[in-house]
């Protein structure tokens, strides 16, 4: 890919464009349902909207009015953990996945905050110095950008697994092909950033290279 100039808001690291914002969403309650260990996903909760308000407590939507993400630190649903308050996916990261598994692995069903249209597979030392996004409104960095490990339960879900049938050997070499960032990162806004930030479907996302 080809390298851009950087500006201000780029720390003096090169930008290396990724690709637009296809998608953003919150997670407007648990994907994970029951109580261990029944326990399945539904991505029933999942919600699009056009922009993301973020802050560093995580991701907030907005469609008109803010709605809330089980994920942000202010939430009462206690899922934020530290460094989950958002997420990071990868169109090209679907497209591996839809290839072991299927067709009915949409691009978002994850359930990250974020997703950037870019083919290919990245790993997370590439993403090591952060991202950029660039739309109609200032520059948002993004970074302390690491892998999201994925469940269990949205494992038997890709794998098609009833809710009843017991992990085993095919839902270990599963958590192991979307672990490295395949399901997702978590990540947090830039601490340089005028917090909060708002990002919109459409804006461009660049890679920070030193």
């Amino acid at each position: 890919m080809e390298l851009i100039a950087h500006d201000a808001t780029t720390n003096d690291l090169a930008l290396e464009p990724l690709g637009p914002i296809v998608r953003l969403q919150v997670q407007t309650a648990s994907l994970k349902q029951g109580q261990k260990p029944h326990r399945w996903y539904d991505p029933s909760a999942i919600r699009s909207v056009p922009e993301l308000i973020l802050d560093d407590g995580g991701a907030t939507g907005f469609d008109g009015e803010p709605i809330a993400d089980v994920h942000h630190r202010a939430s009462p649903h206690a899922k934020h953990r530290g460094d989950n308050g958002l997420s990071i996916g990868f169109t090209g990261h679907y497209a591996r996945i839809r290839e072991r598994f299927g067709s009915f692995l949409t691009d978002g069903i994850a359930g990250e905050n974020i997703l950037i249209d870019a083919d290919g597979v990245f790993p997370e030392p590439d993403l090591a110095g952060g991202l950029i996004v660039k739309g109609t409104q200032a520059a948002v960095v993004i970074d302390r950008i690491v892998v999201a490990p994925p469940c269990v339960e949205f494992s038997k879900f890709c794998a098609g697994y009833a809710v009843d049938q017991k992990p085993d050997l095919v839902i270990t070499e599963t958590l192991r092909f979307l672990h490295d960032g395949m399901r997702a990162f978590y990540a947090t806004l830039g601490a340089g950033n005028a917090s909060p930030a708002r990002i919109a479907v459409g804006d461009m996302v660049y890679l920070r290279r030193p």
